[in-house]
């Protein structure tokens, strides 16, 4: 798979993943929001929490599920990432990060990808 491919199918996975969380009744706040330190793919708030959605696709679960693969490295820069996030945007709800891990199959020609909504992750 190419990188253009890779990237249209990870933004196809976001967007999933976004309908997801608004079908469940959050605000999508920010898409592939970037700092110096990295990129948080979606921040979704609630009544209660401020999300930081790590979304991950995979066809399958052969190497491990996509949640495992947010190790310590990726999640430190999610929580800098976050840091910097909330010192511009302050909030009274519960900070959490989650982790979005999307099933498709057959990529982006998938008819009916599974969205599994990992709350609180890490």
């Amino acid at each position: 798979m190419s990188g253009q491919e890779s990237r249209l199918l990870g933004r196809w996975g976001e967007e999933l993943a976004a309908q997801y969380l608004r079908e469940r009744g959050y605000e999508i706040l920010a898409s592939r929001w970037r700092c110096r330190f990295g990129e948080i793919d979606l921040i979704a708030g609630n009544r209660d929490y401020l999300c930081f959605v790590e979304v991950k696709l995979r066809r399958n679960d052969a190497f491990g599920s996509p949640g495992a693969f947010v190790d310590r490295r990726k999640q430190e820069k999610l929580r800098i990432s976050a840091q910097l996030y909330l010192a511009d945007h302050p909030t009274r709800r519960q900070p959490r990060f989650d982790v979005a891990e999307i099933y498709a199959p057959q990529g982006m020609d998938t008819k009916a990808p599974q969205v599994r909504l990992l709350e609180n992750a890490f």
